[in-house]
């Protein structure tokens, strides 16, 4: 199957996070390995054709960009894409997107990757934790939320056909149901009872201020991606969202050297945003932004998703492997 002829008919970007070697970095949910980027990659250069970042935000801009052409981004700052996608993305020549959130880069990063972590390797398996989790919150009105919301899980199933029927539950149980408060305190028991310490797995998980240096150096672009990386943006006050892009563009322009408005791409974090994002990002001078799904959306009070710079479409990986076969 040719994936960019069949199923593709526009540009977009693919968008990777989590990556493996069976040493530092361990299998995690959602992850790939060294070699299955590198035949991904191969896949790609045989049918379609992955321009390198500056290539890709030029063809934008003059709308010259072709449905057979894409673009590689990485997300969330994480070790292990420096450790081992950056090698293969050396050995092919290509400048990629990497998309920061700042606040791993001051010290206070977000637990976000760091739950993540405990879920996967500290459980027999994920829905262990999201057993432990949901009995967590302890809520009579729980149940008859996840009933109220069948119309919202159902459409997350169709938004990310990867995620099993308790990964969708817990990030719409995440996302609106728990506040953000009372996310972090259950987390925070389940890793008493665990007795996990958070602070230890930070340097292990996250690139430090060299690694996105050296990034920016060797030719990559280093995007927004929030300061904080809240898992439900759209749901903050214009002045909290226009906080967190710009803590954001102020610490990466420190860290790479450059003036803060030469910082000109992005993605939204889980993919959440709304009409008064794009207007922080437009006032920004962003040229560039992508979002977490491939399907043309049209959602309540906002315009047709794939229509605008700072809304472009990414696929991700667990769905590729399928259709291209790499195992």
């Amino acid at each position: 199957m040719n994936y960019i002829n069949k199923k593709n008919r526009f540009y977009h970007g693919i968008m990777f996070h989590h990556f493996h070697d069976g040493s530092r970095h361990k299998k995690s949910q959602g992850s790939l390995s060294r070699d299955q980027l590198f035949k991904m990659i191969k896949y790609f250069k045989s049918n379609a054709k992955i321009l390198s970042c500056d290539t890709f935000i030029e063809k934008l801009l003059n709308k010259e960009l072709k449905s057979n052409e894409i673009c590689l981004t990485f997300d969330d700052g994480l070790r292990c894409q420096y450790d081992i996608a950056l090698p293969v993305l050396e050995d092919f020549k290509i400048k990629a997107f990497f998309n920061i959130y700042s606040s791993l880069l001051v010290g206070k990063p977000d637990l976000l990757e760091i739950y993540k972590y405990f879920r996967t390797n500290y459980f027999k398996s994920v829905d262990d934790f999201y057993k432990i989790f949901f009995k967590t919150i302890e809520s009579n009105s729980l149940s008859f939320f996840i009933i109220k919301n069948n119309i919202l899980i159902e459409s997350f199933k169709k938004k990310y056909p990867f995620y099993s029927l308790n990964d969708i539950k817990f990030r719409v149980v995440r996302n609106n149901f728990l506040s953000r408060n009372n996310y972090e305190r259950i987390m925070e028991q389940i890793f008493k009872k665990k007795k996990f310490q958070p602070k230890k797995y930070f340097h292990k998980l996250f690139m430090d201020k060299k690694n996105i240096q050296f990034l920016h150096q060797s030719g990559h672009k280093i995007g927004l991606h929030t300061h904080s990386h809240p898992t439900f943006l759209e749901g903050m006050s214009f002045s909290q969202q226009f906080n967190e892009y710009n803590k954001c563009r102020n610490t990466l322009s420190k860290i790479i050297g450059i003036k803060k408005t030469s910082i000109d791409s992005m993605a939204h974090p889980c993919g959440s945003y709304n009409l008064q994002t794009l207007k922080i990002l437009k006032n920004f001078k962003i040229k560039c932004g992508f979002k977490q799904v491939m399907q043309i959306e049209k959602e309540k009070g906002m315009k047709k998703i794939n229509n605008s710079n700072l809304e472009i479409a990414r696929e991700d990986p667990a769905n590729l492997l399928k259709i291209i076969n790499v195992k």
